[in-house]
């Protein structure tokens, strides 16, 4: 019985997207600078599946016995978040970004935000999600006001210290929150950014909890729901699409992300395994460590023999991104740029699949394996991958 699991390392981009410079991205490359700020990747496991193959890295070769096929695929659709890229990548593009919010949210919306949840808002403003809990952190223990922040991204982003606010009341404000905010005013994500006290400090909990707009056509997910292919997510990839056609383990961490895939791997007799592995774009990409970000690399190369010993007959592995996150820039947020295309399994020819001209045609390879008609807005690249 077939199986397929697409695992995203969240914000590893490989390279400037060719309109990188309307975004702001110009000179992103996440692999790449990675790679030469760290003295060179040491990566053997990705190296030999193919990574080194598809453009030259520091420290990666290129495997003339590279057990699996490379590539690389451009973003086609607008945007450079999670959203955007998981929905490109189970075939539906969209036409314009999400809206931003450089000089915070207007009164209205704020207003209304207080209002229906029957507490103050301090904040409302763009930076960093530890830097707004230690400016405001206090002020919230005192008032028990919302926290609300954004960034370069389009996030409406709650902070609520878990011993002032419980848990299930941010919930139900992410989820007032999502209720407002419809177009123009339509933001990608709200996110609940749950945190607590810790000594002189604050620290996030593992409580974050993301609530995306629905997609605004079939996707993969659709397709594979109708067709009765069982489906499984790892992260927060179910938040992503509203719930819609998947349901996901929230995993507080790359490492229990890996414990959770080579899980459904070890005991799925059939169906699709989405998965996103968070860590290099939370915790390292947006605070521009680039010690954590490689570090976080070789966690995922140590795990990858693991994972793909659980590999079956007629399984395939797909290992990719869904935007970049470069922390070698200037810049703390997203980046538009190309993502790697890694894919393995006992049926793959290993080969350069070049570059795909959308994230969609991974997603119609997926659906062409299960035998589905979908193809949304990719092309599927499956007769180049297997025997």
């Amino acid at each position: 019985m077939k199986r397929a699991a697409i695992i995203i390392l969240d914000g590893v981009g490989i390279g400037a997207a060719p309109d990188a410079s309307e975004y702001g991205d110009s000179g992103s490359d996440t692999l790449g600078n990675v790679a030469v700020a760290c003295g060179g990747l040491i990566l053997p496991r990705l190296e030999q599946f193919g990574l080194g193959n598809i453009r030259p890295l520091e420290g990666m070769q290129r495997r003339a016995d590279a057990t699996g096929a490379w590539g690389t695929m451009k973003p086609a659709s607008a945007g450079k978040d999670s959203t955007s890229g998981h929905w490109e990548i189970t075939g539906v593009h969209i036409e314009r970004p999400f809206p931003t919010y450089p000089a915070g949210f207007p009164n209205d919306v704020i207003e209304r935000f207080a209002r229906e949840t029957g507490r103050g808002v301090i904040g409302n403003v763009v930076g960093s999600g530890t830097d707004v809990i230690e400016r405001y952190g206090a002020t919230q223990q005192a008032t028990g006001s919302w926290i609300v922040y954004t960034s370069a991204d389009s996030v409406f982003q709650i902070a609520a210290d878990e011993g002032v606010i419980p848990l299930a009341e941010l919930y139900r404000a992410c989820e007032i929150a999502r209720k407002i905010l419809v177009p123009p005013h339509n933001v990608s994500r709200v996110i609940a950014r749950p945190y607590e006290r810790a000594a002189d400090t604050y620290r996030r909990t593992a409580n974050r909890r993301d609530y995306s707009i629905e997609p605004p056509s079939e996707t993969l997910l659709d397709a594979l729901s109708k067709a009765g292919v069982p489906r499984a997510g790892v992260g927060k990839v179910d938040d992503l699409f509203a719930g819609r056609s998947i349901t996901s383990r929230h995993t507080p961490s790359n490492a229990e992300g890996i414990r959770s895939i080579n899980d459904w791997l070890s005991t799925a007799e059939s169906g699709f395994l989405f998965a996103n592995l968070v860590d290099f774009d939370q915790l390292f990409g947006h605070r521009n460590d680039v010690v954590g970000f490689y570090d976080a690399l070789r966690e995922f190369d140590a795990a990858l023999p693991s994972i793909t010993s659980r590999l079956k007959e007629d399984d395939l592995l797909f290992i990719t991104a869904d935007h970049g996150n470069d922390p070698t820039t200037a810049s703390t947020d997203h980046a538009r740029e190309r993502v790697p295309l890694l894919a393995g399994g006992m049926r793959v020819i290993p080969s350069d699949l070049g570059e795909r001209e959308t994230f969609s045609d991974l997603g119609a390879t997926v659906a062409e394996w299960f035998g589905l008609s979908f193809r949304g807005c990719g092309r599927s690249f499956l007769p180049e991958l297997v025997v």
